[in-house]
Protein backbone atom coordinates (compact mmCIF):
# COMPACT_ATOMS: atom_id res chain seq x y z
CA UNK A 1 0.00 0.00 0.00
CA UNK A 2 1.61 3.30 -1.09
CA UNK A 3 1.84 6.29 1.23
CA UNK A 4 -0.47 9.15 0.50
CA UNK A 5 1.04 12.22 -1.10
CA UNK A 6 1.20 15.27 1.14
CA UNK A 7 -0.17 18.33 -0.60
CA UNK A 8 1.02 20.97 1.86
CA UNK A 9 4.12 20.45 4.00
CA UNK A 10 3.51 20.94 7.72
CA UNK A 11 4.26 24.39 9.06
CA UNK A 12 6.95 24.62 11.69
CA UNK A 13 6.37 27.39 14.21
CA UNK A 14 9.04 30.08 14.36
CA UNK A 15 10.78 30.67 17.65
CA UNK A 16 10.06 34.01 19.16
CA UNK A 17 12.91 36.27 20.10
CA UNK A 18 12.40 38.28 23.26
CA UNK A 19 12.66 42.01 22.91
CA UNK A 20 15.39 43.69 24.91
CA UNK A 21 12.96 45.72 27.03
CA UNK A 22 10.96 42.64 28.01
CA UNK A 23 14.16 40.83 29.10
CA UNK A 24 15.00 43.70 31.46
CA UNK A 25 11.52 43.52 33.02
CA UNK A 26 11.40 39.70 33.33
CA UNK A 27 11.68 38.05 36.76
CA UNK A 28 14.25 35.21 36.78
CA UNK A 29 13.60 31.80 38.28
CA UNK A 30 15.38 31.19 41.60
CA UNK A 31 18.80 29.63 40.93
CA UNK A 32 22.09 29.59 42.87
CA UNK A 33 24.88 32.06 42.07
CA UNK A 34 27.33 30.77 39.45
CA UNK A 35 29.81 32.81 37.42
CA UNK A 36 29.10 32.09 33.74
CA UNK A 37 30.50 35.21 32.03
CA UNK A 38 33.46 37.56 32.39
CA UNK A 39 33.20 41.16 31.19
CA UNK A 40 36.58 42.77 30.50
CA UNK A 41 37.30 46.37 29.46
CA UNK A 42 40.44 47.71 27.81
CA UNK A 43 41.66 50.37 25.37
CA UNK A 44 42.78 49.16 21.95
CA UNK A 45 44.34 50.93 19.00
CA UNK A 46 43.07 49.82 15.57
CA UNK A 47 45.97 50.14 13.12
CA UNK A 48 43.82 49.87 9.98
CA UNK A 49 41.43 52.65 11.01
CA UNK A 50 44.12 54.53 12.96
CA UNK A 51 41.70 55.10 15.80
CA UNK A 52 41.58 54.35 19.52
CA UNK A 53 38.62 52.37 20.90
CA UNK A 54 37.22 51.17 24.18
CA UNK A 55 36.69 47.42 23.90
CA UNK A 56 34.11 45.57 25.98
CA UNK A 57 34.89 41.85 25.75
CA UNK A 58 32.51 39.16 26.98
CA UNK A 59 33.83 35.65 27.63
CA UNK A 60 32.20 32.52 28.94
CA UNK A 61 33.65 30.85 32.01
CA UNK A 62 33.28 27.48 30.25
CA UNK A 63 35.84 26.43 27.66
CA UNK A 64 34.68 24.69 24.48
CA UNK A 65 36.79 22.04 22.76
CA UNK A 66 35.08 21.06 19.51
CA UNK A 67 33.95 24.40 18.09
CA UNK A 68 34.79 28.04 18.61
CA UNK A 69 31.65 29.95 19.61
CA UNK A 70 30.64 33.60 19.58
CA UNK A 71 28.30 35.19 22.08
CA UNK A 72 25.29 36.81 20.43
CA UNK A 73 23.78 39.87 22.08
CA UNK A 74 21.43 42.83 21.78
CA UNK A 75 22.62 46.28 22.77
CA UNK A 76 20.72 49.13 24.44
CA UNK A 77 22.43 52.43 25.17
CA UNK A 78 21.09 55.20 27.39
CA UNK A 79 23.60 58.04 27.85
CA UNK A 80 26.43 56.45 29.88
CA UNK A 81 24.47 53.25 30.63
CA UNK A 82 25.11 50.29 28.33
CA UNK A 83 22.80 47.28 28.51
CA UNK A 84 24.15 44.10 26.90
CA UNK A 85 21.45 41.42 26.64
CA UNK A 86 23.03 38.01 26.04
CA UNK A 87 20.86 36.10 23.56
CA UNK A 88 22.90 32.92 23.09
CA UNK A 89 25.87 31.29 21.39
CA UNK A 90 26.64 30.89 17.70
CA UNK A 91 29.25 28.54 16.18
CA UNK A 92 31.92 30.26 14.10
CA UNK A 93 32.83 28.87 10.71
CA UNK A 94 36.49 28.07 11.28
CA UNK A 95 38.30 25.25 9.54
CA UNK A 96 40.50 24.47 12.52
CA UNK A 97 38.75 23.81 15.84
CA UNK A 98 40.14 25.74 18.80
CA UNK A 99 39.90 25.27 22.54
CA UNK A 100 38.68 28.34 24.37
CA UNK A 101 35.77 30.31 25.73
CA UNK A 102 33.00 31.81 23.63
CA UNK A 103 33.71 35.51 23.14
CA UNK A 104 32.44 38.73 21.63
CA UNK A 105 33.88 42.22 21.46
CA UNK A 106 32.05 45.54 21.35
CA UNK A 107 33.94 48.52 19.95
CA UNK A 108 32.98 51.86 21.44
CA UNK A 109 34.39 55.27 20.71
CA UNK A 110 36.43 56.55 23.61
CA UNK A 111 34.26 57.80 26.45
CA UNK A 112 35.40 59.85 29.42
CA UNK A 113 34.14 59.73 32.98
CA UNK A 114 31.83 57.18 34.55
CA UNK A 115 30.19 54.43 32.56
CA UNK A 116 27.77 51.73 33.72
CA UNK A 117 27.68 48.35 32.01
CA UNK A 118 24.74 46.04 32.67
CA UNK A 119 24.71 42.41 31.53
CA UNK A 120 21.33 40.71 31.24
CA UNK A 121 20.45 37.12 30.47
CA UNK A 122 17.32 35.92 28.66
CA UNK A 123 15.74 34.75 31.92
CA UNK A 124 15.87 38.31 33.33
CA UNK A 125 18.88 38.20 35.67
CA UNK A 126 20.93 41.42 35.55
CA UNK A 127 24.46 42.19 36.81
CA UNK A 128 26.17 45.53 36.52
CA UNK A 129 29.39 47.41 37.10
CA UNK A 130 30.51 51.00 37.15
CA UNK A 131 33.82 51.99 35.60
CA UNK A 132 35.81 55.21 35.64
CA UNK A 133 37.48 55.87 32.26
CA UNK A 134 40.48 58.18 32.02
CA UNK A 135 41.85 58.08 28.49
CA UNK A 136 44.44 60.84 28.97
CA UNK A 137 46.15 58.88 31.76
CA UNK A 138 45.42 55.55 30.02
CA UNK A 139 43.50 54.12 32.96
CA UNK A 140 40.29 52.20 33.48
CA UNK A 141 39.18 51.72 37.06
CA UNK A 142 36.46 49.35 38.28
CA UNK A 143 34.53 51.45 40.81
CA UNK A 144 31.95 48.85 41.90
CA UNK A 145 30.03 45.75 40.88
CA UNK A 146 26.31 45.74 41.66
CA UNK A 147 23.08 43.84 41.17
CA UNK A 148 19.94 45.88 40.51
CA UNK A 149 17.25 45.18 43.10
CA UNK A 150 15.10 42.55 41.46
CA UNK A 151 13.31 39.48 42.75
CA UNK A 152 15.44 36.29 42.38
CA UNK A 153 18.35 38.22 40.85
CA UNK A 154 21.64 36.32 41.10
CA UNK A 155 25.34 36.71 40.35
CA UNK A 156 26.23 35.23 36.95
CA UNK A 157 29.07 37.50 35.80
CA UNK A 158 32.33 38.99 36.96
CA UNK A 159 33.66 42.37 35.80
CA UNK A 160 37.34 43.26 35.47
CA UNK A 161 39.87 45.50 33.72
CA UNK A 162 42.04 43.60 31.22
CA UNK A 163 45.39 45.41 31.46
CA UNK A 164 47.17 42.70 29.43
CA UNK A 165 45.33 43.68 26.23
CA UNK A 166 45.81 47.46 26.43
CA UNK A 167 47.30 48.95 23.25
CA UNK A 168 47.84 52.60 22.40
CA UNK A 169 49.06 54.59 19.42
CA UNK A 170 52.56 55.90 20.01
Amino acid sequence: MPLRKVEDPPKIPKTRKKKAESVLKAVPAPKPDKVEYFCKLFFKYDKTEKKQYLIIRLETAAYFTSFKYEITYDLLEKENDIYIIITGLKARMDLVPEVGPATCELKKDILEGKIKINLAKQDGAINGAEYLLDFKNRKIELVEEFMPPKKNNRVFSKFEVDKDNFSFAD
